[in-house]
């Protein structure tokens, strides 16, 4: 008979409030913006301390995430149909349809995804987690699942086995 233990985090401060749009070919959002929350699921054994991995590790290193998010701008740098450029101070965004944003550069954050929809900001979130949590090598972790609640009851998830 085999065990599993997992660990399921959502904080209150596990939050940011950013702006973004939807572009892909023949298509564009209006520029808008949502108050994101996020929650974390980690699987793995449980070690001889009793603990997956300590729930402090995970709420240190999502908070972060969150904060470098938090009343930003989001810009998926990895766009097929936006020329992301910057000039001085700006970040100027011209999308395919001619419209053309130009923002301060400290207002945004410039992603390394191709959309920002809540299900790919899951996966950076998760990405970026696994890359920080040193931790999760050590303890024996074999998944981590993140959610990204766009709006109450709208939630997109993403799950990287390890």
């Amino acid at each position: 008979m085999s065990k599993s233990y997992e660990i399921f985090v959502a904080k209150e401060y596990f939050k940011f409030n950013a702006a973004h749009f939807q572009a892909y070919a023949g298509f564009r959002e209006r520029l808008h913006g949502h108050n994101y929350h996020v929650s974390v699921r980690i699987e793995g054994p449980l070690g001889k301390d009793g603990y997956v991995v300590d729930f402090g590790d995970i709420k240190k290193a999502t908070r972060a995430v969150c904060q470098e998010l938090d009343e930003r701008v989001m810009i998926p740098a990895a766009s097929e149909v936006l020329e992301i450029s910057r000039s001085g101070a700006e970040v100027i965004v011209v999308c395919e349809d001619g419209t053309r944003f130009s923002f301060p550069a400290t207002d945004c954050v410039l992603l390394p995804i191709t959309h920002t929809s809540a299900e790919e900001l899951a996966g950076h979130i998760c990405r970026l987690l696994i890359e920080r949590l040193d931790v999760l090598g050590r303890r024996g972790v074999t998944a981590v699942e993140v959610a990204v609640e766009e709006a109450p009851g709208q939630e997109a998830r993403f799950r990287q086995e390890l």
